[in-house]
């Protein structure tokens, strides 16, 4: 398997996206397992791992050879909570300022949802639930970080420029997100046309996202900066602090996420063009 990855680097990489994704997409539209007690997708992450182990070692690497660094967590940790809690900071305030100026009374809220079987919305406030959410967002960022800005990064860059290898796992890191819309559109939650445009918006988003990340990678020589950030991102932004109206909840996460993203995106692209300049 060594020689066949190294010679071979672009397709060893689409073939293990490929089989991935299958994953996902089997536990997402077949298992549903977020509609469970576990309100997650979380078996194709803790499958994700288990493959990036075998890769790792079959090709003789460490696993700091893709970004777990043995030294430096504790720092890098710190950078990446800075970085999304400054960014969604700025996000919630804008989301409050609009909702405001909308007429709209505010009110914050700590707990996760899941889905019955029925389909219809939960809440749950328990502390077993809020534990369960932590833990599941750290296999997901470990296992998300370890496979597109650490394995296919370092695959693809065996014979690949880092540039290419840095836009190449964010375009990957994209399409694995296309699962979402079309478990909707297999449901009958959207159209097609409603599909084509989620999909396109989920490649751009989460491939910025995974452009940012994968600087990130490249300024601290490890994943942990990207990994706070990105669980910052999934399991407080989106999962655990919530926006309460009259209305609903949450009813503006995209444009709360939308903006922190672009505006840390903005911001550690600036620091990199900095520090290559220099």
């Amino acid at each position: 398997m060594n020689k066949q990855i190294r010679e071979n680097t672009l397709l060893s990489c689409w073939i293990i996206f490929a089989i991935l994704i299958l994953v996902h997409g089997f536990e997402a539209i077949v298992l549903r397992m977020d509609e469970t007690i576990f309100g997650e997708n979380f078996i194709n992450k803790v499958f994700g791992i288990l493959v990036v182990f075998r890769v790792v070692r079959s090709l003789n690497w460490k696993l700091s050879d893709i970004g777990f660094a043995k030294t430096g967590f504790i720092k890098h940790i710190g950078i990446g909570l800075l970085i999304a809690i400054c960014s969604f900071i700025i996000s919630y305030g804008a989301e409050i300022i609009i909702l405001k100026s909308q007429g709209y009374d505010i009110g914050f809220g700590i707990f996760t949802t899941g889905f019955s079987l029925t389909g219809e919305a939960d809440v749950h406030t328990g502390i077993g639930f809020i534990l369960m959410c932590v833990f599941f967002n750290i296999i997901n960022v470990v296992m998300e970080e370890g496979t597109f800005r650490g394995l296919f990064y370092r695959i693809y860059g065996i014979d690949h420029s880092v540039k290419f290898a840095l836009l190449f796992q964010a375009f990957l890191f994209g399409v694995w997100h296309i699962v979402t819309p079309l478990h909707n559109l297999i449901d009958g939650d959207i159209n097609i046309g409603a599909f084509i445009g989620l999909s396109v918006g989920y490649i751009i988003l989460a491939g910025l996202m995974g452009i940012k990340w994968g600087l990130l990678y490249r300024m601290t020589g490890s994943l942990y900066a990207g990994m706070a950030d990105h669980f910052f991102n999934n399991c407080i932004a989106t999962n655990l602090l919530h926006v309460i109206t009259e209305s609903g909840v949450d009813e503006m996460m995209i444009i709360r996420v939308a903006i922190a993203q672009l505006l840390s995106f903005t911001i550690i692209l600036l620091v990199w063009k900095k520090r290559e300049n220099r």
